[in-house]
């Protein structure tokens, strides 16, 4: 398959179905991440707030500002993929991946935020880790840009791996 168009997205959905799907991707992504952001409040501002936090922590604001454009970029990732695919089914082993790490970017929240368990949540954020450079191959079967949309995401969850790990071990 092209890395940029395969023959059947030359005739595929029309310019209203794509847009909906835009939309639908997006909307699938940030309710995953309200969903994440409402087990985050339950602990962010008492429990995360008292624990030992290793060297290069953002300031508390950060965090929803860059997973809001990540998400963002998540969402656009997805919808390119399947509309360069021309269907799910042409898609469905790549969207698979992604709303696979989707599901792991959520679990971590409910592991860290919700159950607070760091040392699990490091178990869950390498997988999700993983799942996210599995995606990022899967997609640049598809799309090029796809796959760099992703980027900055494996990049952030890496450094969030950092984090998690750090504030495992500082607070054993």
């Amino acid at each position: 398959m092209s890395t940029e168009q395969s023959p059947r997205a030359a005739h595929g959905p029309s310019a209203l179905m794509s847009l909906l799907y835009l939309f639908a991707f997006l909307g699938v992504v940030f309710a995953t991440a309200v969903a994440g952001g409402a087990v985050t409040a339950t602990s962010v501002g008492d429990w995360y707030v008292t624990l030992e936090k290793p060297l290069l922590t953002p300031e508390p604001w950060v965090f929803p500002v860059v997973w809001n454009f990540l998400y963002f970029l998540m969402a656009i990732s997805a919808w390119l993929v399947w509309r360069i695919a021309g269907s799910f089914d042409a898609a469905g082993f790549p969207l698979a991946l992604f709303g696979t790490q989707l599901s792991l970017n959520l679990a971590w929240s409910i592991i860290f935020f919700g159950l607070k368990n760091p040392p699990l949540a490091i178990l869950g954020i390498v997988v999700l880790d993983i799942a996210i450079a599995l995606t990022i191959f899967a997609f640049l079967k598809f799309s090029r840009l796809a796959a760099l949309l992703l980027a900055p995401y494996l990049l952030w969850t890496l450094f969030a791996t950092y984090l998690t790990i750090g504030i495992a071990v500082l607070n054993a």
